[in-house]
């Protein structure tokens, strides 16, 4: 087994009063001797946290990428930078599409700013572009991309690749990652836009005859009814985590849903929160 501690850098709220927070999401993983990056928010709070919490972004090797949004690929610019060997990004090949989210009164861009771009194309970059799931350090893999059926799909805002917003995006980048522990199998979520039980349904069927442990991350149920809310802890209970931490994007009614109906699963997520696990290697 190897150790794995999951540092919160960035999300909406915060965990410690040495940290900020910001509309996004990133999570520090120390694997080992092995220094990964899911997501890297939108960079406003990033280095700071890091300098709050002790971490040293030079150090990473890796970073996984959830989707192409602004607020999960926004601090790419300043991991590059900082970076003293080569990084590995791992990202779908639909994460470098133009997004945009189209309003009754306003559009605007949502997708991978500009300068994460750039920083994609740099030489101490080395792209991997896959739709496929796999290992990206011992132990720890990227789902793929995850997929869709109507009855797994919960409910999320509509996002278009024009600004016209007459395609529709279907969001095909939305990844997670995941990993095996003596407990079971913990997920971590970017922002869930292909649907919880989806996302959760495919890491079983990568993951056979191991229970879900721990579910942490955005679910993206912001603007979920009640009867979908229901419908999602429904969908949830027979899987019986022992961990949920809504984080990100899952929204307050939902989360507030979540910690009700599994109130000695659910802890507080925020900039700063830590989590310990125990990886078990080789087990897929």
């Amino acid at each position: 087994m190897i150790p794995l501690r999951i540092t919160v850098l960035a999300d909406n709220c915060v965990a410690t009063r040495t940290t900020r927070g910001e509309h996004g999401l990133c999570f520090h993983l120390a694997l080992g001797t092995r220094r990964l990056l899911f997501d890297t928010g939108q960079g406003f709070v990033l280095e700071d946290n890091a300098h709050a919490l002790a971490i040293d972004l030079s150090a990473i090797d890796t970073i996984a990428l959830s989707h192409g949004h602004y607020d999960h690929t926004g601090g790419l610019p300043l991991v590059m930078a900082a970076a003293r060997a080569p990084v590995t990004v791992h990202l779908h090949p639909d994460a470098l599409q133009l997004k945009y989210h189209v309003g009754t009164s306003s559009t605007r861009s949502i997708g991978m700013p500009e300068a994460a771009r750039e920083a994609l194309t740099r030489p101490a970059c080395r792209q991997v572009r896959s739709r496929e799931p796999s290992e990206i350090a011992p132990g720890l893999y990227c789902t793929g991309e995850i997929p869709r059926s109507e009855s797994s799909a919960e409910p999320t805002d509509t996002f278009h690749l024009d600004p016209q917003g007459k395609e529709v995006d279907p969001l095909r980048d939305d990844q997670s990652l995941f990993f095996d522990t003596p407990d079971g199998v913990v997920v971590l979520l970017g922002c869930a836009h292909a649907g919880i039980m989806a996302i959760l349904d495919h890491v079983r069927h990568l993951t056979p005859n191991r229970p879900i442990h721990a579910i942490l991350g955005g679910m993206h149920l912001g603007h979920a009814s009640v009867l979908q809310l229901q419908g999602v802890i429904e969908k949830l209970q027979p899987t019986m985590p022992r961990l949920i931490v809504p984080m990100h994007c899952t929204g307050p009614r939902a989360t507030a849903a979540l910690w009700a109906a599994f109130p000695e699963a659910c802890q507080a997520g925020g900039a700063g929160a830590v989590f310990d696990f125990n990886v078990n290697q080789g087990s897929f």
